[in-house]
């Protein structure tokens, strides 16, 4: 594999849009890629979580990767999602991300089964060797109710040539800091939680795969920036700034609440597919008069 030039900077994980009839929106999800990369965000991150991947069928999931890396039209970096708890169906979906023309794909750690260290090793492993493009291990223990431990990912970062990233959402800072100070050089840290990226930089992080940044591009991306040149002091302003957003996206499970803003904003129509449902009423004044607050509606 080629060597790859290290990650650093804001990647968000877009939304998917939906029309009310439960179909993807792809005229909205079109501008919102031209929405992100105006914003200046250094790459998008189609079918994470946020993306709600998990509801969608290949065919569609297959159709969103094109469509954003189309529009993208290589002005920012594309990080697919490729997720799945079957790792032959991962290999599957990775094989099309690299056809597709992605840069790198997300592979969350699998859920459900609950593999034990050796077994994410040999997952990811399996993953490399099937098909060369670069991989971020994405480590989410409140989604998948497993961790992938410090040591097991240090171990794929050195021994897995195509590892190239992590997106780090145990919000253990113990595990955060032992990975920050034995990563690689060239392996790039990356925050999966906005609240957090601030004190992962400062740590020795690379950056964040952000959900904020799907509402608010220009100003997540700029604070990153300013963190990742150590301009602390004005960094910190913003970050605290744009704080009570990143908390309210998770007010309820997510992407409801920052799909539900996306609509106030005008820019998506308000719907989900199940279990996904819309958002409770006091949830929905409380982001309202937020998005009031910050001008963003």
């Amino acid at each position: 594999m080629a060597a790859q030039t290290k990650f650093r900077g804001t990647a968000t994980a877009i939304i998917t849009p939906f029309k009310k009839d439960g179909s993807v929106d792809e005229a909205a999800l079109r501008r919102f890629v031209d929405f992100q990369i105006k914003g200046g965000v250094e790459a998008l991150v189609p079918l994470g979580t946020t993306g709600e991947y998990s509801t969608l069928n290949m065919k569609e999931q297959q159709r969103v990767i094109e469509i954003v890396i189309e529009q993208a039209n290589r002005h920012v970096k594309i990080f697919a999602g490729a997720g799945s708890n079957n790792t032959a169906e991962v290999i599957e979906k990775t094989r099309f991300v690299k056809q597709a023309g992605a840069d790198a794909v997300l592979i969350v750690g699998p859920y459900y089964n609950k593999p034990t260290q050796n077994g994410y090793f040999q997952h990811f492993k399996a993953v490399a060797d099937a098909v060369d493009i670069p991989i971020i291990v994405y480590n989410v223990p409140g989604r998948t109710s497993g961790n992938i431990e410090a040591g097991t990912l240090l171990r794929m970062a050195e021994e897995i040539p195509n590892v190239a990233m992590v997106k780090e959402a145990s919000c253990n800072m113990a595990q955060v800091m032992e990975i920050a100070r034995n990563k690689p050089k060239n392996f790039s840290l990356l925050s999966g939680d906005d609240a957090l990226a601030y004190s992962i930089i400062a740590l020795g992080g690379d950056g964040c795969i952000s959900v904020v940044s799907n509402e608010v591009p220009k100003e997540y991306s700029h604070l990153m920036r300013l963190c990742l040149k150590g301009e602390w002091t004005e960094a910190l302003q913003l970050h605290y700034r744009l704080l009570p957003l990143m908390n309210i996206n998770f007010v309820e499970s997510s992407p409801i609440p920052v799909k539900t803003a996306l609509a106030m904003m005008g820019m998506i129509e308000e719907a989900f597919r199940l279990p996904m449902v819309p958002i409770t009423e006091p949830s929905r004044a409380k982001l309202k008069k937020l998005l009031e607050d910050l001008k963003l509606v």
